[in-house]
């Protein structure tokens, strides 16, 4: 236990998929949805598995998770980030938490 080193926390920002699941509070005729997330972490493993484990503690279903990395990175692959997403982005630090930004339902048929 490095006790000379403090973790240093950052916040990446992960995309979710979720599936379906009983008491999910998602629309009727939701087939899933994707939830842009801002989660603490000191690597981006350990903010995928808070993020996740929070999800599943809300009654949400998670399938998938893609990382797009800390606020730096995300500059440097030439993203665009507004004051409000720097501001949740500062809360989620701050806190040492998962915020759920954005949620958005998918509609879709299932015959693909």
């Amino acid at each position: 236990m490095g006790a000379n080193k403090p973790s240093k926390q950052q916040v990446y920002t992960l995309l979710v998929e979720v599936g379906r699941k009983a008491g999910d509070g998602l629309p009727d005729k939701a087939t899933g949805a994707a939830l842009m997330c801002y989660a603490s972490g000191v690597d981006e493993a350990e903010a995928v598995r808070e993020t996740v484990a929070i999800l599943k503690q809300a009654d949400l279903a998670p399938l998938d998770v893609t990382g797009y990395g800390t606020e730096e990175e995300r500059v440097a692959q030439g993203h665009e980030i507004d004051d409000e997403e720097r501001a949740l982005m500062a809360r989620a630090l701050e806190e040492n938490s998962v915020i759920v930004a954005q949620l958005t339902p998918f509609y879709g048929d299932k015959d693909d």
